[in-house]
């Protein structure tokens, strides 16, 4: 996958939800599918950072994105469905999503967590991808061919001391995308991948790694072949799979 070579026009007519688009990954991401052909819904929480990358897209000539602002941490079950709602009436589609928003609350012993704390990781790193990817699911399985990819993290595969409640609910999210690709199992035109991006210059890294010189680190683009070939139909049949990079 890392030297994959995606055909210009792999997203073509594709629709395809990004959640946390507002930077890092999310941003990234966002734009690679847009310039691969894709219409782009770019969710967040903060309206301008999801303004600017919606900016960026229409400058560029790409397909038009949409905006479908959400806090994930409070949002319900009637929010997932009004989005989903919202998209179906806008698109009448969706042929992909790709969970990338996330919530790290620092490092720190689990002694020192508080259970807020876990609540806020757990809802939106876990349980959001959760409830979005089951109030899209009618749209996803009425798609010729979609793709679910869920961004994970190297200490939810390989737990570490002091990474808490974010490595747990990371985790947990590889375990969530085993389990919808059993149950999909009928699906073939649905797929459902995660994928362990590792070391890149990110607002996160900076955070957690302040001593690191972070231009030494890859930059987050060296990751798109891998999210391009998850989306696109040249994986399908390729589901419940975690992608390290």
């Amino acid at each position: 996958m890392r030297n994959y070579q995606p055909a210009k026009n792999l997203l073509q007519d594709r629709v395809i939800l990004v959640t946390g688009a507002g930077q890092s990954i999310g941003r990234t991401a966002a734009l690679t599918f847009a310039s691969h052909g894709a219409t782009v819904i770019l969710h967040g929480r903060k309206v301008e950072k999801l303004e600017a990358v919606y900016d960026e897209i229409e400058a560029a000539g790409w397909p038009q994105a949409a905006i479908f602002p959400l806090d994930l941490f409070s949002a319900g079950d009637k929010d997932f469905d009004a989005l989903a709602t919202g998209i179906r009436r806008q698109f009448a589609r969706l042929d992909g999503i790709l969970h990338n928003a996330s919530h790290l609350d620092g490092l720190r012993s689990l002694e020192e967590h508080t259970l807020e704390q876990w609540q806020v990781s757990l809802r939106v790193n876990l349980m959001a991808p959760f409830a979005l990817t089951r109030a899209c699911l009618p749209l996803l399985k009425a798609s010729p061919d979609a793709s679910i990819i869920l961004t994970s993290e190297t200490h939810g595969h390989v737990p570490a001391a002091y990474w808490g409640s974010f490595a747990i609910s990371k985790a947990a999210g590889e375990t969530l995308v085993k389990l919808w690709a059993q149950e999909l199992e009928l699906h073939p035109n649905l797929r459902i991948n995660g994928i362990v991006p590792g070391p890149v210059q990110s607002t996160q890294r900076v955070r957690t790694h302040p001593g690191e010189v972070l231009e030494s680190m890859p930059l987050q683009e060296t990751l798109m072949p891998r999210y391009l070939y998850l989306m696109g139909s040249d994986s399908r049949g390729v589901s419940g799979q975690i992608v390290e990079c």
